[in-house]
């Protein structure tokens, strides 16, 4: 059995500055965001995951993404934050695998989807999960608190949308975020108290 080159696991979370429900989810995606553009930002961190021989458990990283009105035709910006406190071997790993240059998820997400990729930066990244709380700030580029959507049916159990084409898992929690915040790369953004769209799930990834 051929095994991967690299493959990493753990919790992610996200923001996007369209209106919750963000309509990405649900027209697979294909419908307009509620703005002008849709600015998206994605965080994950690795529980588990290695890259050839070097370990990546416990680091995390970071997607930037900005769109027209419509993901699905592409033209993205895009660009990755990579955990500061990663080694040399782990900054090299965790880049590639972000950028999309060692295949897999973000490959596809950046041979179809990208037009302006605007690198690769290393800051200190935070993230913290709560029961339905999640939040991440990464120093200098982005901030944001989501809370998910509690269900009426499982007490602290959030409601789930199942079956998406989202890259991170098919299955989301729904969120509403708190506060959400971007300055780097060129972009940004400042929403408090407006309960724009979030998400959160596990994701595994592999190539």
């Amino acid at each position: 059995m051929a095994t991967n080159k690299w493959q990493i696991s753990g919790q992610y979370m996200e923001s996007c500055t369209c209106d919750y429900l963000c309509p990405c989810i649900y027209t697979n995606p294909q419908g307009a965001a509620t703005g002008d553009q849709c600015t998206a930002l994605m965080a994950y961190r690795i529980d588990r995951g290695h890259f050839g021989d070097v370990a990546l458990d416990g680091l995390c990283f970071a997607f930037v993404i900005r769109s027209g009105r419509v993901m699905a035709d592409g033209n993205w910006i895009f660009a990755c934050v990579v955990d500061e406190r990663a080694d040399a071997a782990q900054r090299a790993a965790l880049a590639a695998i972000a950028s999309g240059e060692a295949g897999g998820t973000p490959s596809v997400l950046r041979d179809n989807l990208v037009g302006d990729f605007r690198g690769v930066v290393f800051r200190p990244i935070a993230f913290s999960i709560d029961a339905l709380k999640r939040a991440v700030e990464i120093t200098d580029v982005l901030a944001f608190a989501i809370e998910g959507v509690e269900s009426r049916s499982a007490k602290g159990e959030p409601i789930f949308i199942d079956n998406t084409a989202h890259p991170a898992n098919k299955r989301l929690a729904l969120a509403r975020a708190r506060e959400m915040h971007l300055h780097g790369f060129g972009l940004d953004a400042d929403l408090v108290g407006r309960g724009n769209n979030g998400h959160f799930a596990p994701f595994a990834w592999a190539a």
